[in-house]
């Protein structure tokens, strides 16, 4: 009862620091402090993107601006990829932060956070998939580095004076990703192998560990990295990469080449983010662990209220997992689950609300952020 109490105590204390915006809550037992943060800043591709793919290319990505997608918090379509809020909405509201705007139809008022993040966007630049002969398969050519430059764009309407900057970044926290996903699944869609899309990954995570020490240059010293999600339990995965085999398939359904695959990611990810962190002591450099987020829910979806499991989508066509190709989420052939909140899954390559719900609570209270969060 009394570890059960405390764990009371710590939850609420928790809540009450985001409630009432303290600039510092003291943790339990150790002491530890919680940052106030009062502006926040994102990076990324569709899991981050509040809606700068569609305002950058409104007749080719239609349908992410159409109906149904924004059915369920903001009952209009965004340019969010999911039905609802995405886990950076999440984690704004809970710092009691205003939702972030997309830096392609931004207003003037940006010192409270703006969203870089791009449906489609990669870690690494065209000429990389023009080499491996993917072009073709690109959403957009607005990759990371574009958005970073960006930042630097925005940088001086934040702050005039390397003060006055220090001022500003030691209370702003910079969501980098996730980023990365979407180059191994160009050259996945291509036809590359997994040993081919193994070579790619120490580049990859160069690129993403190379833009946070770019951002800390510049005087960011908050920063949340997270890494990929379990691709092997994406219907999109499981469908166009099914098997006959059932030693393929994990005890929750996944695939587990694809799942071992997004874990070396993750991993290379994190020895290069210690490195970083090795060079620069006085940054707080904060992995954000998306796949073991994301796993919990595929083991116990009944926990977190996925009545439907966790590989199944809301939105789709059709087949076992009701994912089609031809005609996905938003397109004739497609429809609409009653209650998304009952699934994890809402197009075959995005969760949904619920989903993205349940990953953002476990960065913030749960242990899936190294060091915490909170």
């Amino acid at each position: 009862m009394a570890s059960s109490s405390r764990l009371t105590v710590l939850v609420a204390g928790v809540i009450l620091c985001s409630l009432v915006r303290l600039s510092w809550c003291a943790g339990g037992g150790g002491g530890q402090r919680v940052q106030n943060y009062t502006s926040m800043f994102s990076f990324g591709d569709s899991l981050t993107d509040t809606g700068n793919l569609v305002a950058s290319s409104p007749i080719s990505f239609s349908i992410v601006g159409k109906y149904p997608y924004g059915i369920t918090y903001f009952h209009r379509p965004t340019g969010r990829c999911s039905d609802g809020r995405l886990v950076v909405d999440f984690l704004a509201q809970a710092f009691g932060l205003p939702l972030l705007q997309p830096y392609l139809s931004r207003s003037n008022d940006v010192r409270q956070g703006v969203n870089f993040a791009v449906g489609g966007a990669t870690a690494m630049d065209p000429p990389f998939f023009e080499k491996i002969g993917a072009s073709d398969k690109l959403w957009t050519n607005l990759s990371l580095s574009v958005q970073l430059g960006w930042f630097e764009k925005l940088k001086p309407s934040l702050c005039s004076s390397p003060k006055d900057c220090k001022e500003f970044f030691s209370k702003s926290l910079f969501l980098v990703g996730e980023i990365g996903g979407n180059d191994y699944n160009y050259a996945f869609f291509k036809g590359k192998s997994l040993d081919d899309a193994k070579s790619y990954v120490p580049i990859v995570t160069s690129a993403v560990v190379d833009a946070t020490e770019r951002l800390i240059k510049a005087g960011v010293v908050h920063l949340v990295v997270p890494g990929n999600l379990p691709i092997g339990c994406s219907s999109a995965y499981l469908t166009v990469h099914s098997s006959s085999k059932k030693r393929d398939y994990d005890s929750n359904g996944c695939l587990k080449t694809y799942n071992d695959f997004a874990q070396h990611h993750n991993t290379v990810l994190q020895e290069k983010l210690q490195l970083l962190r090795l060079r620069y002591p006085q940054v707080r450099i904060m992995y954000a662990d998306y796949y073991g987020a994301a796993m919990s829910f595929a083991q116990n979806p009944n926990q977190f209220g996925f009545r439907h499991g966790a590989l199944r989508t809301c939105c789709g066509g059709g087949g076992p997992y009701n994912f089609n190709p031809t005609a996905s989420c938003g397109l004739r052939g497609s429809s609409v689950c009653t209650d998304p909140s009952a699934y994890a899954n809402w197009d075959g390559v995005h969760l949904t609300e619920a989903g993205y719900h349940a990953i953002a609570d476990s960065i913030l209270n749960g242990p899936y952020t190294s060091p915490r969060l909170l």
